[in-house]
């Protein structure tokens, strides 16, 4: 069972975990030991609340496939204990991010004082680069 709150838990059954083998460079332990970790959760199906389900399947996130699941590949450790409970986590921080409610931005102006000094700033700006140009003779 993975928590992800106080009020949500899923099922390990909605969970489906698989040893493949890991990529790259390891040696001889690599090709004969499937340490790595493929986890597939598909949301539509989970007992997650509707309002989570929603905003998963909203997320542009590369690990949720077009038919609605989630996909994690973890290979990060030498044991496969350890590359699954990576894996549970991800998906854990996954779930959680769907669940914080960010405010509505509210638009503001700045102040009449704000943009004053601002054209203040870029008056005198301007003052000291006028300052540094090449002075100019007037011939008469």
């Amino acid at each position: 069972m993975l928590i992800i709150n106080r009020h949500l838990t899923i099922p390990d059954n909605e969970i489906e975990l698989t040893a493949v083998r890991s990529q790259g460079a390891g040696g001889q332990n690599v090709n004969k030991v499937a340490s790595a970790i493929h986890l597939r959760f598909n949301i539509a199906a989970s007992s997650l609340p509707d309002l989570y389900k929603q905003r998963l399947l909203e997320l542009s996130d590369q690990r949720i496939t077009k038919d609605g699941e989630i996909v994690i590949k973890s290979q990060d450790y030498r044991s496969q204990e350890q590359n699954k409970e990576a894996a549970l986590a991800r998906l854990q921080a996954l779930i959680k991010s769907v669940a914080i409610v960010r405010k509505k931005r509210q638009a503001t102006k700045p102040s009449k004082s704000a943009k004053r000094k601002r054209m203040d700033s870029k008056n005198l700006r301007g003052k000291v680069k006028n300052l540094r140009q090449r002075v100019k003779h007037h011939d008469e």
